[in-house]
């Protein structure tokens, strides 16, 4: 969806980490039908389930043999994804109590692997079990924070139900876009005349419009960074549904937002992410080798420009921000070295408020109590930068210190190459200065 708009607007819309990390929280979908439900937005009934008993319970009660079971986990293409038990598929018709207990039986405990999971899959512990409804039309619908217009945007399409990137990339002009101005808030008539766009007549229209503004305002009352609802539907019998729904929330708000808050599943989340926010540590994971440890996020992300201009993939993001103290900085390189594709990592400090001896003391920390194997490049500048460099002279410890970040750069990618190599070969690198 941020990519959708990224392509779609003259103001992409983009992820920047700033001195206190954005993690924009995100819900399970069973959660979000309970919030729009409390909304008075209509959806499907449905039932959670943490084991194949429950699935069995929840179908029965619903009273129909038009079911639908979905696993609950916070990845897009669920119903292309498959189980690590050998099920294909994590969003399944069923037709009985018996027939959910049996589903439920190989997604719950088992890991799914969607395009949006990566290569570890995340883990299914809970399904949602909701009747089926038959549809005339399907479409898309979505509210969020656009840069551009500095305020929420509503985007939306008569083709929904299908991945909304692909329309965009192939019939732009199926998109539908409306700013909000958000001191006046979404007018019925901006409702009404987004809901003319969209195809929707007679009774269907004004639900349509009621809807969109009883969305608007779920957004607004809850903090959210984002509403998507894919698809929303005209039934069979005329009334408009919600019958999936994807919400984002501005972490800045959980101070006011507790209730929200209460809902997040650290399950569902990077264990290393989880952690590094426990020590009031900015870090995201990525895919490459070089483990970064800055101070401040525009030097994170131009020290992660600057080893990939050295041909270099940076393994991480990570800012301890100016106020860390040496065990931040310790906990900073657990995180770092629990990645076994780390082969090599790069400090990179400008010591202000943050000082250089104290970040010296966490690094020499780190390295003994860990045992660190990998090669480290150290670079520090500003406050206290003479008694941090003696304090890593004396301390024994084979770390390659560096003045210059381009020089240190084209260091950390060459003996992360080495330890790369080493490590293929089956052999222990044990780098030193000569």
């Amino acid at each position: 969806m941020f990519r959708l708009f990224a392509n779609s607007s003259k103001g992409a819309l983009r992820a920047v980490p700033k001195n206190q990390q954005v993690r924009n929280l995100s819900i399970h979908e069973y959660m979000s039908a309970n919030l729009l439900s409390e909304a008075g937005i209509k959806v499907p009934k449905g039932s959670v389930a943490a084991s194949a008993e429950e699935a069995y319970e929840a179908a029965k009660k619903l009273g129909t043999s038009d079911l639908v079971i979905k696993a609950q986990v916070l990845a897009g293409g669920r119903g292309k994804g498959h189980f690590d038990s050998g099920l294909n598929g994590g969003v399944k018709t069923i037709y009985s109590p018996e027939e959910a207990r049996d589903l439920a039986s190989k997604m719950l405990g088992h890991k799914i692997f969607t395009k949006q999971t990566g290569a570890h899959g995340k883990d299914c512990n809970k399904v949602f079990i909701v009747e089926r409804k038959y549809v005339r039309r399907e479409y898309y619908f979505a509210i969020l924070m656009d840069r551009a217009t500095q305020g929420p945007v509503v985007v939306a399409s008569s083709q929904g139900g299908v991945d909304i990137e692909t329309v965009a990339a192939e019939n732009p002009d199926a998109i539908v876009k409306l700013p909000v101005d958000i001191k006046k808030g979404l007018s019925l008539e901006s409702a009404q005349s987004l809901a003319d766009k969209l195809g929707f007549v007679g009774n269907a229209r004004e639900e349509a419009a009621d809807t969109f503004l009883k969305l608007y305002k779920l957004f607004l009352a809850k903090d959210a960074t984002q509403i998507e609802i894919n698809p929303l539907v005209e039934t069979s019998d005329h009334q408009v549904m919600c019958m999936d729904a994807k919400f984002g929330f501005d972490d800045n708000a959980s101070f006011r937002q507790k209730d929200v808050f209460s809902l997040r599943d650290p399950t569902q989340e990077d264990p290393r992410e989880v952690q590094a926010e426990k020590w009031n540590l900015n870090y995201i994971g990525l895919d490459g080798r070089i483990g970064c440890l800055v101070n401040g996020a525009g030097l994170a992300m131009s020290t992660m420009d600057i080893i990939k201009l050295h041909g270099g993939e940076p393994a991480n993001f990570l800012d301890v921000g100016g106020s860390a103290t040496a065990q931040q900085i310790c906990e900073a390189f657990k995180i770092i070295s629990s990645d076994a594709g780390v082969s090599a990592a790069l400090v990179n400090i400008f010591g202000g408020i943050m000082r250089c001896d104290v970040v010296a003391q966490g690094i020499i920390d780190a390295v003994k109590e860990l045992d660190l194997k990998i090669p480290l490049v150290v670079r520090l500048q500003g406050t206290n930068v003479e008694q941090g460099k003696k304090l890593i002279n004396e301390s024994g410890i084979a770390i390659f210190p560096c003045d210059d970040l381009d020089k240190a750069a084209d260091l950390v990618v060459k003996l992360s190459d080495i330890t790369t190599l080493a490590q293929k070969a089956g052999l222990h690198a044990n780098l030193s200065i000569a």
